[in-house]
């Protein structure tokens, strides 16, 4: 018996707000439900319609346990839905629309609410251990002298904060920032500064020039409680240049690196929501699909390289699908750091590597610039890590309805030494 064949029905995504001062204006579930909200409301069926919700978040709020489950009923999808969370770090986005895309080719669903989120400017400061191992001897104490006992144990530097999104940007296992896994990519395939720059240049110039020339559609304006709107992505710089990035001093490897903010990806709060329908459903409801799920995968390699992960899920994909670039007509690779994806394409036309670890004889193959990212990526879009392996999908599709492309792939790399893509063609 034939697989089901799964299908994007629709999207949306907030605006990509870049984290600035203080929090941002939004919670991870109030900007899933911004999107989500307008998604919904076009459908020719009801929010109680789905067989499930999944939402993918790498740190939603303490307020926002299993905050699948609250977007779903602030979505109005109802108490006898389902619904749940998902985290797979970067790609979490991605792992909820592959659990979607499973679930109906298992049958278990038909139609499901699928994508990611996170306000990042909302990731918690936490007490480190000496707090809260003080805090505990506190509570424990009973008499006034314990108490002050206690008390006497206390040192300011006891409030010193763990910055929940500082920590969960490092590896804890290789004991890497993902910065510094971009600055071993970069040495590994001798990627330049200038390489690095020119590529963060040309992000923002193409995000600029997709702005002004409607290819983001799929944005939805959020509306503040302020009455301010948010109608688009606010992290572009229009006045980018080399000569500028070129004054801004590494972060990661301060006296031989080459990875600043100007090349890495923002710290930034957004959402992005996708309808997966299995094809009865589409049949049913007279749907006009954007794309079908033709595959996905998932990849790992050693986590100090991480930002290669790309590399890992697309080539085995692409090769079970009897594929090469040739036959891909667009492209979305997060932008996490211009090296990792700069990186990314040196391995795919590296013998040695596509040997080594794909066991080729022969390189995988150029994957065109003019094909990649023709929209701008991360760098100036931003990365809500919950929430871009949803917007590569939408955006994919969205590029290949553009331009009448056939096939496209959407990837990410993953803290921890992964890395997730998916197969996707135009309905």
């Amino acid at each position: 018996m034939a697989a089901r064949r799964v299908y994007v029905v629709d999207g949306a995504r907030t605006p990509f707000l870049k984290a600035r001062k203080g929090l941002g204006p939004f919670t991870g579930s109030d900007l899933a439900v911004a999107c989500g909200r307008p998604l919904v409301a076009r459908q020719p069926f009801e929010a109680t319609a789905f067989d499930e919700v999944i939402v993918g978040a790498a740190m939603p709020s303490a307020d926002e346990a299993n905050i699948g489950r609250v977007v779903s009923l602030r979505l109005g999808c109802g108490e006898k839905v389902p619904a749940w969370t998902v985290m797979r770090n970067c790609a979490s986005g991605m792992q909820a629309l592959d659990s979607a895309y499973l679930n109906i080719i298992a049958g278990r669903s038909s139609l499901v609410l699928a994508g990611g989120t996170d306000a990042m400017s909302h990731a918690p400061l936490l007490f480190g251990p000496a707090m809260v191992n003080w805090l505990a001897d506190w509570y424990a104490a009973k008499s006034f002298g314990q108490k002050a006992a206690t008390a006497a144990k206390f040192r300011l530097a006891n409030l010193a904060p763990v910055i929940a999104i500082l920590r969960g940007l490092t590896d804890p296992v290789v004991k890497l920032s993902m910065g510094s896994t971009a600055e071993i990519v970069a040495k590994r395939f001798g990627i330049t500064r200038q390489m690095m720059d020119e590529f963060a240049v040309e992000s923002h110039r193409r995000v600029a020039f997709g702005q002004d020339n409607g290819h983001y559609g799929e944005v939805e304006p959020v509306y503040g409680a302020d009455g301010k709107v948010y109608a688009q992505d606010d992290g572009v710089r229009r006045d980018s240049a080399v000569e500028k990035l070129a004054k801004l001093k590494p972060v990661f490897d301060r006296t031989y690196g080459n990875v600043t903010p100007g090349n890495s990806s923002q710290i930034t709060d957004g959402a992005a929501l996708l309808v997966i329908a299995a094809e009865e459903v589409v049949n049913e409801y007279g749907l006009t699909p954007l794309g079908r799920i033709v595959d996905a995968n998932w990849g790992a390699l050693d986590p100090a390289e991480m930002g290669l992960g790309p590399v890992h899920a697309i080539t085995p994909m692409l090769q079970r699908n009897h594929l090469t670039w040739d036959d891909i007509d667009a492209a979305e690779i997060n932008e996490a750091f211009a090296a990792q994806v700069l990186g990314c394409l040196a391995a795919w036309e590296s013998e040695s590597y596509c040997k080594e670890h794909f066991g080729l004889d022969k390189a995988f193959g150029r994957l065109e610039r003019g094909k990649l990212n023709v929209d701008g990526g991360a760098i100036a879009l931003g990365h809500p890590i919950g929430a871009s392996g949803a917007r590569v999908v939408l955006h994919a599709l969205k590029v290949l309805e553009r331009t009448g492309g056939k096939r496209a792939v959407a990837s990410l790399c993953i803290g921890g030494g992964q890395g997730g893509a998916m197969l996707l063609e135009r309905a």
